[in-house]
């Protein structure tokens, strides 16, 4: 067992509150010279038919156009954290199921996640984070947001622009 990390996992929303998230991950994956993954897990839209099964391939095109907005922004967000293709992944299901199956299979020693520091009943319905770290075989980072989230110029504008 290592005390440093090889391979760090982050999860986004591909929200503008990712931006806190990814500054810490690529700083720490930095520091640790580990490989650096990232994850979106689809669960808000419907799944088209389609032949290749939950993990969405973003290097083919499909017609459905609420698909590619997405896949544009993680492909533009990969881009910009310098994340080879191999290892930027697009899932559809339940996230916090998801992000773990991907940590497993990847070898991942670090997965990183957005936390809204929920109380009361939000603690209560579980959330992503909660999930994740109830359930990861590796190191969970649940990294609490700034009252007023961090907004980097990049990531704000492929936020906002996801194709340009």
């Amino acid at each position: 067992m290592t005390l440093y990390y090889r391979h760090v996992l982050v999860a986004v929303d591909l929200s503008e509150q990712d931006t806190y998230v990814v500054q810490k991950a690529r700083h720490l994956a930095q520091v640790f010279d580990a490989k650096l993954s990232i994850i979106h897990v689809l669960d808000n839209i419907p799944m088209p038919d389609t032949a290749y099964g939950t993990i969405i391939p973003l290097n083919e095109d499909s017609s459905y156009e609420m698909l590619e907005a997405v896949k544009a922004k993680l492909r533009k967000l990969g881009e910009w954290m310098a994340i080879d293709l191999e290892r930027r992944w697009l899932v559809w299901g339940v996230p916090g199921e998801e992000i773990v199956r991907i940590a497993r299979q990847e070898h991942v020693d670090l997965i990183m996640v957005g936390s809204h520091g929920r109380h009361g009943l939000g603690l209560l319905m579980g959330s992503t984070a909660n999930r994740v770290l109830h359930h990861a075989s590796c190191d969970v980072m649940a990294v609490r947001f700034p009252e007023e989230v961090e907004r980097a110029a990049p990531l704000r504008e492929l936020v906002q622009n996801p194709t340009g």
